[in-house]
C-alpha cells in the first residue's frame, strides 16, 4: 500500500452530526420504515440488493437534512418523510450504478453489490429504487418538489455522463472537475434540503438559501472524499487508499499535482491515468508528489471555502438548534476522517 498522508484537521474537527440526528431522530425513525416498506417486492433479488445496501451503515445525511429543512419552520405534516424516503432512494440508485459504471469492488466496508449479484442486478434494482423514489414523489402531490427532485435526478445523470468524458484525461481543468461533482454530489444535497422548505411553505429566499446551503455543502463534502482517498484515513470509509488512482479517476488532487508539475511528472500522471498502466509503486510516487505540490492540503482548502459559502447561506435563518445542527453538519463534512 502507498505511503499515507495525515489531513491536518481544523479547530473545528471536534463537530459532528449528533445534534441533527437528536433533532431529527423521531421523523427519521418513519422515513426508516418508509424505506423498508417501498423496498418490498415479489421478485426476491430486488429487496435482497436493495437491503445490502441500504442496512450497510450509511448515515443518511441527505434524508436527514430534508427533515431538518422542513422542521427548522415548524412544519408539522407528514409530507417530509416520503420525500426524505425519496431522497435516499435517489441516493442508493446512484451508489448501484456507479459501482457498476467504476468497476467498484467495496462499497460502505462490504463488497459492492455488483459483486454479489452482477452489474445487470444492480443496474436493474437501482432504476427500482427510482421508480419508488419517483412514486412517493408524486403521492405527496407538490409539483414545486417533484420539479426540484426530478430536475436532480436528471442533473446528477449529466454529471455521470461528464465525469465518463473526463475519465482518464488530465487535461481536464478545475472548472470541469468542478463541474462534474457539482451535477453529480452537490445536486441532490441541494435539492434534499430545498424541498424541505417547499413542503414548509417558505418562501423562495428560504428556498435559495437552503438550496445554496446544499450545493456548498455537497461540494466540500465531495472534494473531501478526493484528499481522503489519498490519505491515511481512507480504511474507515472501507476503501484502499489509492483505489481512485488505481481506477484512472480524475480528482482534484490529481489536478492539482498534474498542473504543477514539470515534465517529467506530468508523463508519470499520463501513464498511469490516461494509459492505465500503474503499480502500487505509483501509487507511492503518486502521494509524494501530492504532498510535493500541497495538492491535498489546497484540496481541503478549497473545501473549507465551499464550507464557508454553506455557513453564510444560514446566515438568514434566526439562531436556532435547527441551524446550529446545519451548521455542525458542515463542520464535520469539511473535517471528517469516515
Amino acid at each position: 500500500m502507498g505511503n499515507v498522508v495525515s489531513l491536518q484537521k481544523p479547530p473545528e474537527s471536534e463537530a459532528g452530526i449528533e445534534r441533527l440526528v437528536g433533532l431529527v431522530s423521531g421523523d427519521m425513525a418513519r422515513v426508516n420504515e418508509m424505506i423498508l416498506s417501498r423496498t418490498g417486492s415479489d421478485v426476491q433479488l430486488i429487496p435482497e440488493v436493495a437491503a445490502h445496501l441500504i442496512e450497510s451503515g450509511g448515515k443518511r445525511l441527505r434524508p436527514m437534512l430534508t427533515l431538518a429543512g422542513a422542521q427548522m419552520f415548524g412544519y408539522d405534516g407528514s409530507r417530509h418523510i416520503k420525500l426524505a424516503a425519496s431522497v435516499e432512494f435517489m441516493h442508493t440508485a446512484t451508489l448501484l450504478h456507479d459501482d457498476v459504471v467504476d468497476e467498484s469492488d467495496m462499497r460502505r466496508g462490504k463488497a459492492a453489490a455488483r459483486m454479489v449479484w452482477g452489474n445487470e442486478a444492480s443496474v436493474l434494482v437501482g432504476d427500482f429504487l427510482l421508480g419508488q423514489a419517483f412514486k412517493m414523489m408524486v403521492e405527496v402531490g407538490s409539483l414545486p418538489a417533484l420539479d426540484v427532485l426530478s430536475d436532480a435526478a436528471a442533473v446528477i445523470a449529466e454529471g455521470e455522463v461528464m465525469q465518463l468524458v473526463t475519465a482518464q484525461n488530465t487535461t481536464t481543468n478545475e472548472d470541469e472537475y468542478l463541474a462534474v461533482i457539482r451535477a453529480k454530489t452537490a445536486a441532490l444535497f441541494a435539492a434534499a434540503c430545498e424541498v424541505g422548505a417547499i413542503v414548509a411553505d417558505r418562501s423562495a429566499d428560504e428556498r435559495g438559501a437552503l438550496r445554496s446551503y446544499g450545493t456548498n455543502l455537497g461540494l466540500a463534502f465531495q472534494l473531501v472524499d478526493d484528499a481522503l482517498d489519498y490519505s491515511g484515513a481512507q480504511a474507515n470509509l472501507g476503501k484502499r487508499v489509492g483505489d481512485d488512482f488505481r481506477d484512472g479517476k480524475i480528482t482534484l488532487p490529481v489536478l492539482l499535482a498534474y498542473r504543477r508539475g514539470d515534465d517529467d511528472e506530468r508523463a508519470f500522471w499520463k501513464r498511469c491515468l490516461n494509459d492505465r498502466q500503474s503499480s502500487e509503486a505509483d501509487l507511492d510516487r503518486a502521494i509524494a508528489l501530492m504532498a510535493t505540490h500541497r495538492a491535498l492540503d489546497d484540496t481541503i482548502a478549497r473545501a473549507r471555502h465551499y464550507g464557508a459559502m454553506a455557513r453564510d447561506a444560514l446566515e438568514i435563518f434566526p439562531k436556532s438548534d435547527y441551524r446550529q445542527a446545519l451548521t455542525d453538519v458542515v463542520d464535520f463534512c469539511v473535517s471528517r476522517t469516515y
